[in-house]
């Protein structure tokens, strides 16, 4: 048992982490987007006669933004959301990559295999590091283990390389993987949080309207702003969040393709050496 564990933490050893705990994260956003609103946005200077339920000063972007609503700060928590576990996932999975090409790492790697030199190919794994390289280097060694061991047959070896494998890469994708469900769901959640903000914005400019008068015209304009400032900041989120998780997604895919790749080649390597 210890040495399962063991093996297992050796496997883990030079893995790349990200940010585990993205609950901190998103409270940190809406820590910093609550400020922006209360103290950017919301700045008297932004507004005529220095008073945030006036109008905005003419050409004022920030006092427009402002006049959102409540929504607004919970809409640009999403969108710090997306932006700071975009670049976490970009340094990650930037790192599984490994420190050279990933291309040319896999065929050199074919090209060793090809010839045998399994200590060249170890060679290769400890000069590119990153996730395939693990994955790779962790098969190499079975490899080796069940070379020496005469008492499995052809078939059983060659299943524990398989086995060894996919162990190896079920221990990776999780790190690749990780925080990416979040953005997804802000890809929809970002969407549904302006179209919220909308829905608020045109009840205040309806109210507006059905009171009348003069001094209604500003909380009729305040529901249109609301309206559309909360609609452009839910669309911008939602497109960050759906090009995030689709370039990380076609990131990961590209990775486990090169990962499936060099692993068939490892086995053919030895199906086509131990007759």
């Amino acid at each position: 048992m210890d040495a399962v564990q063991n093996l297992q933490q050796e496997k883990l050893g030079n893995k790349i982490m990200g940010i585990k705990s993205a609950g901190w994260v998103i409270i940190g956003c809406f820590v910093i987007a609550v400020c922006i609103y209360q103290f950017l946005l919301g700045n008297p200077s932004n507004f005529v006669n220095n008073d945030p339920n006036n109008h905005p000063l003419p050409g004022n972007f920030l006092g427009t933004i402002y006049k959102g609503g409540i929504v607004v700060p919970v809409i640009q928590t999403l969108l710090l959301t997306v932006i700071a576990l975009s670049i976490e996932r970009y340094f990650a999975i930037r790192s599984a990559f490994g420190k050279g090409s990933l291309v040319t790492f896999v065929a050199k790697m074919k090209e060793a295999l090809a010839a045998g030199d399994m200590s060249l190919a170890q060679e290769l794994c400890d000069k590119q590091g990153g996730s395939v390289a693990n994955v790779v280097s962790s098969t190499l060694r079975k490899y080796e283990e069940v070379d020496k061991d005469r008492r499995l047959t052809r078939d059983q070896q060659i299943l524990a390389i398989q086995k060894e494998l996919e162990e190896a890469t079920a221990l990776e994708l999780p790190m690749m993987e990780q925080n990416l469900p979040i953005i997804a769901t802000i890809t929809t959640l970002g969407t549904l949080m302006g179209l919220l903000g909308t829905v608020i914005g045109m009840i205040r400019s309806f109210a507006a309207l059905s009171s009348g008068g003069g001094t209604d015209s500003i909380a009729l304009s305040q529901g249109i702003s609301e309206a559309l400032i909360n609609t452009a900041f839910g669309i911008l989120t939602g497109a960050l969040a759906v090009i995030a998780y689709n370039y990380y997604t076609n990131k990961i895919d590209k990775l486990t393709y090169c990962l499936d790749e060099v692993g068939f080649s490892i086995v053919q390597t030895f199906a086509a050496t131990h007759r």
